[in-house]
């Protein structure tokens, strides 16, 4: 019997094969990854640093150990090199593998921002446990300071993560933090807590090179200024990672193309995660790097796997920002919303903005602080709201 392989030992490749597990013991089952497969919440690198985390602290479950828990062969340290879909078989470092079904759960590459300078390549980007441990080394003791390069999600989390023990410049081109995710009030009001922290916020501008002297980084911005730091963190977001993808000549987009039941355009093989742009349901919105949808994505895949064909359910599910000193949930625009308006309210403490297309019907919100409560009954009045438009 052929086996089920999945790339990738990310939240992504071992949500599908621990799902797949519950509905079947004895397939066998293959995970193959460039890393050596240990456990860990990709999520949890941004905050980590407040926690006094080592990189080591961070990984629940080794290699082994999920192997022992999943019933499956996971082959660490190698790279899967190509795919030949009609043939079914992959190739890596430890040879050529036949596979009965094939999920990719390659996930993202940090983007990396155009700089010169004879330092730019000293640019630091968090994006896996071995690069928050290589981090980790570079940030200096407390008080020294750190320049963060993107003040979108993972920017911003790492700055108010960072601010409590280092001196942070947060360096952004848009007006505001998170701009293109949370509402404009919600964004002044990051933006106040930020600075209130004590972070320097350049914001209007971008970085044009990064360059070192014996012991600190000189980073020139596109306005002229100049600022140094002891270590610079770009967080200027991550894109799918798509090379095993086209090498196989599979549909792309921004991600890899996946219908309503994950599967790529090629049968046998499917795709979820931070890598696939989910395009098969009306509520499915192309390229989505959160956590909810990607269980969601697991749950339909491992039906589908154990030939019980299931159809992706992705139902809105916001954004917890984790900035504790303005924690947020967001539920952000679709790319193709089209035009309309933000709305702002307060609830005793609490900043909520709601936005309606311009027919009037609610697309999106967002709430700071964020409580578990409001988040469902703002979730409740959006499927309402979508109910009524329809």
């Amino acid at each position: 019997m052929k086996p089920i392989i999945i790339v990738g030992t990310g939240l992504a490749g071992y949500t599908v094969a621990r799902e797949f597990r519950k509905l079947d013991k004895t397939t066998p089952l293959f995970i193959l990854t460039a890393d050596d497969g240990g456990f860990y919440s990709k999520p949890m690198l941004s905050n980590a640093v407040a926690q006094g985390k080592q990189a080591a602290q961070l990984t629940s479950f080794t290699a082994a150990q999920m192997a022992g828990q999943l019933g499956a062969t996971i082959i660490t340290g190698t790279r899967v090199i190509a795919i030949d879909s009609l043939a079914k078989t992959v190739e890596a470092g430890a040879g050529k593998f036949g596979y009965d079904k094939l999920i990719l759960a390659v996930g993202a590459r940090a983007v990396r921002p155009p700089l010169e300078g004879n330092a730019a390549d000293d640019v630091i980007s968090v994006n896996h446990i071995d690069d928050y441990a290589a981090f980790r080394r570079t940030i200096g003791e407390p008080g020294s300071r750190i320049a963060i390069i993107g003040a979108g999600l993972i920017g911003c989390e790492f700055a108010d993560d960072l601010a409590a023990s280092h001196r942070i410049t947060l360096i952004d081109p848009n007006a505001l933090p998170l701009a293109s995710l949370a509402p404009p009030a919600l964004s002044r009001g990051l933006q106040a807590a930020l600075a209130h922290r004590g972070v320097d916020l350049r914001l209007g501008t971008t970085v044009r090179r990064v360059d070192r002297d014996a012991k600190t980084y000189t980073l020139t911005l596109a306005d002229g200024r100049r600022l140094q730091a002891e270590a610079v963190l770009s967080a200027v977001g991550v894109r799918p990672d798509l090379r095993l993808a086209q090498g196989a000549a599979l549909q792309t987009g921004r991600g890899i193309l996946v219908d309503a039941y994950g599967m790529t355009s090629a049968p046998d093989v499917f795709a979820l995660g931070d890598c696939a742009e989910y395009t098969g349901s009306p509520d499915s919105g192309g390229v989505m790097p959160y956590i909810a949808p990607l269980m969601s994505a697991a749950r339909a895949i491992a039906r589908t796997l154990a030939d019980i064909p299931t159809a992706m359910d992705l139902k809105p599910a916001p954004v917890i920002v984790k900035t504790p000193s303005y924690p947020m949930a967001l539920l952000p625009l679709r790319a193709n919303a089209g035009h309309g308006t933000w709305q702002e309210s307060r609830l005793e403490e609490r900043t909520i903005c709601r936005h309606y297309d311009a027919d009037g019907v609610m697309t999106a919100f967002g709430v700071a602080p964020q409580e578990a409560g409001i988040r469902q009954a703002l979730l409740a009045e959006l499927g309402s709201r979508i109910g009524q438009a329809a």
